[in-house]
């Protein structure tokens, strides 16, 4: 769920955007209003917002000013300026402080929501690029990793088919995982499984029996189940982002 801040000194219009739109289809939630650019930042540094859906002309602090605050505390942010002035000047400062878009007063049902759905394919992509990030981040720098890392695939692998290969006995392989890896060579081996399946599914169109194949199970059912059981959802409701 993506978090919004409405700020807009007039009530009318304020109350107007949080009762408008049924944020919830775009997978957002309003978290804060305030009714000027200082009222907003003392609200955004206690509950930062993904959103920042703001008036330009405002007292004691406008939305520039509080857009460049926003930035520089979490740059992330996607900002959407809301004015009554069709101004190519403001329209500069707005992109140049990174504004995602701008709506023009009167704006329509229809202007926020074409908004809110361009704004959240960027939120969406820049999540799962992140999601990306994490998990490669977390790569395999031993031996010891990259033999099984290597096996995932293979439904057949066992602590002691391992160990064969590596030279070892599965008494002595088992403790060295334990030891190294900080985990039993089950509990491991369905961990890295998953990592790798999450993978798959953030980055490839494969189907949820293929990505069950590349990962060990020959069996899509089991696979799905254990896949919830480690991730807390299945693997298609993954898919669809629905694990934020």
């Amino acid at each position: 769920m993506y978090a919004i801040m409405i700020v807009e000194d007039e009530e009318l219009i304020r109350q107007g955007l949080t009762s408008l739109v049924d944020y919830e289809q775009f997978g957002m939630a309003v978290i804060n209003q305030a009714k000027n650019g200082r009222e907003a930042w003392e609200k955004f540094q206690e509950q930062p917002a993904d959103i920042l859906l703001t008036d330009i002309n405002m007292p004691q602090m406008n939305g520039l000013d509080l857009a460049h605050l926003v930035k520089e505390q979490s740059p992330s942010c996607h900002i959407i300026f809301l004015t009554g002035y069709d101004d190519f000047e403001f329209a500069r400062k707005a992109i140049k402080l990174g504004a995602d878009d701008y709506l023009l007063k009167p704006f329509s049902k229809d202007d926020i929501e074409e908004m809110l759905a361009k704004v959240k394919r960027k939120l969406d992509e820049e999540r799962k690029k992140a999601q990306v990030e994490d998990l490669v981040s977390h790569g395999y720098s031993t031996e010891l990793e990259e033999a099984i890392h290597a096996r995932l695939a293979d439904s057949q692998l066992t602590l002691k088919d391992l160990a064969y290969q590596l030279g070892f006995s599965a008494s002595y392989l088992s403790v060295l995982i334990k030891k190294k890896l900080g985990l039993p060579f089950q509990d491991y081996l369905i961990q890295e499984r998953m990592k790798k399946a999450q993978l798959l599914l953030l980055t490839t169109d494969l189907k949820i029996y293929e990505i069950a194949d590349q990962v060990g199970f020959e069996d899509m059912n089991y696979f799905s189940q254990r896949f919830k059981q480690v991730v807390g959802v299945t693997p298609r409701q993954y898919k669809k982002g629905e694990h934020e």
